[in-house]
Order: structure tokens, then C-alpha cells, then sequence
């Protein structure tokens, strides 16, 4: 499920897709009460499935995330099927599954079996024009969370011993984009540190 926040009381609903609800690792959250809070997100009208394990569905989402949240901060694109594209060279569609199919590897290796393919629920997504809350973060040189998304795939395969370049590159164009939003001397030198 994805929308758009309008105001505190109208969120436009943009993807018809449950929200997954899974225990809170470090808690240990019986699985009833997980139920019981997807049964109360049913009864409201929306879709939702409790998860006896969140990790795969966690990896899915992160991956997902990290992935479209990158690619649509550095070009400035909405989630769109620019995103889904791969007829051409210049199609973003190839950059995507680059990067998901490197992120995929990433939870292989740590032994996630993901919930659900990463690379479907961009095409599922793509159709949406949504702009992924990293988008709104860059237009308005706000923090924005990739430490916690492509940074977080880059820190788990360095860890593991893995290759993630396309992850590591996404993850410190972002963090150079935020240094520049405070960087007003471009045009004078650099003092000398001694």
C-alpha cells in the first residue's frame, strides 16, 4: 500500500496492496497480537497480512525502497514507468533491476528468502507516478533516510563480504547531494590544514 499525504485527514491511496505486519524483532510480539492488528487494518478497508516472520517481507520492502527511493532522488522522477522501462539503453528499467538484483544477492547471503520480488512490485508500482518520500526529502533539502536504505544494503555486504557497488554509489551521490545543500564556497579555495 502506498499514498500520498494531502492533509491530516486526506491521504490519497495510491497501490491496493496489503501491509505486512510481523513481530517487532527484539520484542517478541506473539503472533496474535500481530493478527489482531492486521485484522483491525481489515476492518478499516484496507489490505493487510500478519507475518509470523517480518525479515523476508522487511528485505522485500528494503530492497524496493532502496532502490526506487534512490534512483527517483538523484533524477528528480516520481515512481513511474520510466522506473519499469528497459527497451532502451537509456531506459531506468535497467538501472532498477541492476540494483535489485544486487540487493537480492545481498539478502541471499544473509540467508533472507524474500517475501516477495522486489523487481514486480516496482512494475506494480511503476503504473502510480508516486513521489517516494526520498524525492520529497531532496526537493526540500530535508535529511533523507538513505543510511537507512541503500546505505543499510552497502553496510550488510561490506559486513558479509559482499559486493554492492551499485547500493555504495546511490547510497554517497545522496549523501554528496545533502553536503551540497550546505556548501556555499564553491568558488573559493579550500585553507590549507596544518
Amino acid at each position: 500500500m502506498s499514498g500520498t499525504h494531502h492533509s491530516d485527514t486526506h491521504v490519497q491511496y495510491e497501490l491496493d496492496t496489503a501491509t505486512w505486519l510481523g513481530p517487532y524483532e527484539p520484542r517478541n510480539t506473539p503472533i496474535a497480537v500481530v493478527k489482531e492488528a492486521a485484522e483491525l487494518i481489515i476492518a478499516g478497508g484496507l489490505k493487510a497480512e500478519a507475518l509470523e516472520d517480518a525479515r523476508p517481507a522487511q528485505w522485500s520492502k528494503l530492497i524496493f525502497n532502496s532502490s526506487v527511493n534512490g534512483v527517483s532522488a538523484l533524477t528528480g522522477l516520481p515512481h513511474s514507468p520510466h522506473f519499469a522501462a528497459e527497451k532502451d539503453l537509456s531506459d531506468l528499467g535497467h538501472l532498477l533491476h541492476d540494483l535489485i538484483e544486487e540487493g537480492k544477492t545481498v539478502a541471499a547471503a544473509a540467508g533472507i528468502k524474500l517475501h516477495e520480488d522486489p523487481w514486480q512490485m516496482n512494475k506494480i508500482g511503476a503504473v502510480t507516478n508516486h513521489p517516494p518520500s526520498m524525492l520529497y526529502d531532496v526537493r526540500h533539502q530535508l535529511p533523507t533516510e538513505v543510511d537507512f536504505l541503500s546505505g543499510a544494503i552497502a553496510r550488510e555486504a561490506q559486513r558479509l563480504g559482499k559486493p554492492a557497488p551499485l547500493h555504495t554509489a546511490v547510497y554517497r551521490l545522496i549523501k554528496g547531494r545533502e553536503a551540497a545543500w550546505n556548501f556555499k564556497d564553491e568558488n573559493n579555495p579550500v585553507a590549507a590544514r596544518g
